[in-house]
């Protein structure tokens, strides 16, 4: 009998743990999985940010934002209406990939992409028991597999992330068309740093900045592009304070938010470097993308990130060694040959026959 498998997410944008969802659901779907994706659908969605392959069912449940909401506010009430709209019976596998759809179901697998900090009482309950109440867990990285353990004597199965590296490499590519793609960012953009993610503070774009206003000292043509940035968490005072900042270095950067997913990989071939000064990270899937782009990336000394990456990135571990590197990453980016093979070599298909495996030993009880 096929194996009926929901994967819950809390949205329709172009968050990670969104990504890593639906490549996971196409790829389970691809070697005969029955696979329905559930997420809720705010400001009017009416689907994801891509199209999504036919052979994956998609079930959104709408979401209204309310005037005066605090954080705690849509995230208890996303939990209640994902709560009332899901049907558990129809499922022999339920598969939550974040703390909000965790919360929202019974008797689930948990995929901890990375551990969050909170401080209202409501939310660090939520949080802990989305790690605790699942009956099984995965971690995409060991890292943070391990920082589960320690916190919670609880030893998740790492199964990594996998990478659409085909999309990437295509698009650092001499087709014709793959060029003429660049050639827009670059008449739009010039050279460029790029940053994909937005403006929080676990991304670290504040200490980016600094980092950016030393690096155009020596190369005072170079732009700062930040791309991305759909959250349900309430950054105002960190984007207060990164605007102070920009104000007080006169740097001007150029803001994309999200952006359409088919122009994503043009716009990451085209940069001179990849900026990726995330303080917290479960993988690193956006600087695995521009492995596969061929582009030098700089990231934060993580362990995480050394575990994945290995010695295919410069990593940084202040503003000024991150300044260094993003210099020297755009006189001398080195051969691009080791970080393409990496991201070829981390396979959706490869990732999807591992959470089936994990799925018929971890059976609902």
């Amino acid at each position: 009998m096929t194996l009926r498998v929901a994967l819950l997410t809390y949205s329709t944008k172009p968050r990670g743990g969104v990504v890593h969802t639906l490549n996971l659901a196409e790829a389970l779907a691809g070697i005969g999985v029955d696979v329905t994706v559930w997420s809720l659908a705010r400001a009017g969605d009416r689907g994801f940010f891509r199209d999504v392959d036919p052979a994956v069912a998609v079930r959104l449940v709408e979401f209204v934002d309310y005037a005066g909401d605090t954080v705690t506010d849509r995230i208890v009430r996303s939990i209640n209406i994902l709560h009332a709209a899901f049907t558990s019976d129809d499922y022999d596998i339920v598969h939550a990939q974040d703390c909000i759809s965790a919360n929202a179901v019974a008797s689930c697998i948990r995929t901890i992409h990375h551990l969050d900090q909170f401080t209202t009482p409501i939310l660090v309950q939520c949080h802990e028991k989305a790690i605790t109440d699942p009956y099984a867990r995965i971690c995409v990285s060991q890292a943070v597999a391990d920082e589960v353990g320690r916190g919670w004597n609880l030893r998740p199965t790492v199964i990594p992330n996998g990478v659409q590296a085909q999309r990437f490499i295509y698009a650092a590519s001499e087709e014709v068309a793959a060029k003429s793609a660049r050639a827009r960012w670059r008449r739009e953009l010039g050279r460029y740093v790029l940053a994909v993610g937005g403006i929080e503070p676990r991304k670290g774009t504040i200490d980016l900045v600094d980092a950016y206003h030393s690096t155009r000292q020596r190369i005072p043509d170079l732009a700062l592009v930040i791309a991305g940035g759909e959250t349900l968490f309430d950054y105002r005072d960190y984007r207060t304070a990164f605007e102070q900042r920009c104000g007080e270095l006169d740097v001007e950067p150029v803001i994309l938010g999200t952006i359409e997913d088919s122009a994503l990989p043009s716009l990451v071939a085209s940069c001179e470097v990849f900026a990726f000064p995330s303080t917290k990270e479960g993988f690193g899937l956006a600087a695995m993308e521009a492995l596969a782009a061929g582009r030098p990336v700089v990231a934060r000394d993580l362990p995480v990130l050394r575990e994945v990456f290995g010695t295919t990135v410069r990593y940084a571990r202040d503003v000024t060694e991150f300044a260094t590197s993003m210099r020297v990453a755009i006189d001398t980016p080195g051969d691009p040959q080791p970080g393409r093979s990496l991201a070829k070599s981390m396979t959706w298909d490869a990732a999807a026959r591992a959470h089936l495996d994990f799925y018929h030993s971890h059976p609902r009880g």
